[in-house]
């Protein structure tokens, strides 16, 4: 299906598995004027999907903002969700994809009544189940570092048809063994928004860092594929 032709939910979850990664910014409030600066920053590294926490201060303006910037360029993820109000107002401000740290139920169907992905965050093998029983359209793995990427391969042997995107310890050094082992994506935020890395180098700190693991899923994943 062409990209025009897709819903925002088909084109949120096609942009995940095509680009990759999943990165994620948590700000504090002396940080919300420079939102869409950091955004653009990752997108010009390939980034099509960016996860903002609703931790952060007034983040639904910040939604808003990013949404008029943006526009169908972006799928606005919004993180940290944990119920169905949360996960309404979200959308409402121009979010199109919701993230939960857990299988919230009443998350996930929200998110699917107002036309947006939802990503739900689990960590055994009962979880994942319950989070695709749920209509989860993809599950993230966090901590991922606490199991590393053979509990990927572990987790795909079972659910082959769930998509898997670890968070928490992924790093440029470790994503390709992630992928490699059944991973669709890979997620995170201190490793796709560093400030003291940012205060040091600038933004192209974070369109550097979100181009090299992009390349380093490409990679893998055409390294994965048959020959013609």
């Amino acid at each position: 299906m062409e990209l025009a032709n897709m819903s925002a939910r088909e084109r949120a979850i096609d942009r995940t598995r095509g680009t990759g990664v999943l990165p994620a910014i948590k700000l504090k409030q002396d940080e919300s004027k420079d939102i869409v600066s950091y955004v653009r920053a990752m997108i010009d590294g390939g980034a099509r999907v960016v996860e903002v926490t609703m931790t952060t201060p007034g983040v639904l303006e910040m939604f808003r903002a990013l949404a008029k910037e943006f526009g169908d360029e972006l799928s606005l993820a919004a993180g940290t969700v944990l119920d169905a109000a949360a996960a309404r107002e979200a959308i409402e401000a121009g979010a199109r994809v919701i993230v939960s740290p857990a299988v919230v139920p009443e998350v996930i169907a929200t998110a699917h009544r107002y036309g947006a992905a939802c990503y739900a965050g689990a960590f055994t093998a009962t979880e994942c189940l319950t989070a695709v029983q749920a209509g989860a359209d993809m599950v993230k793995i966090f901590p991922a570092a606490v199991a590393g990427p053979a509990y990927m391969t572990n987790l795909r042997m079972v659910y082959p048809e769930i998509n898997l995107i670890p968070s928490g310890g992924v790093s440029l050094e470790n994503a390709a063994d992630f992928i490699r082992s059944g991973a669709c994506a890979v997620s995170g935020a201190r490793n796709f928004f560093n400030r003291e890395a940012v205060a040091r180098e600038g933004l192209t700190w974070i369109t550097d860092q979100v181009a090299a693991y992009i390349d380093i899923v490409a990679g893998v994943k055409a390294a994965a594929e048959p020959l013609p």
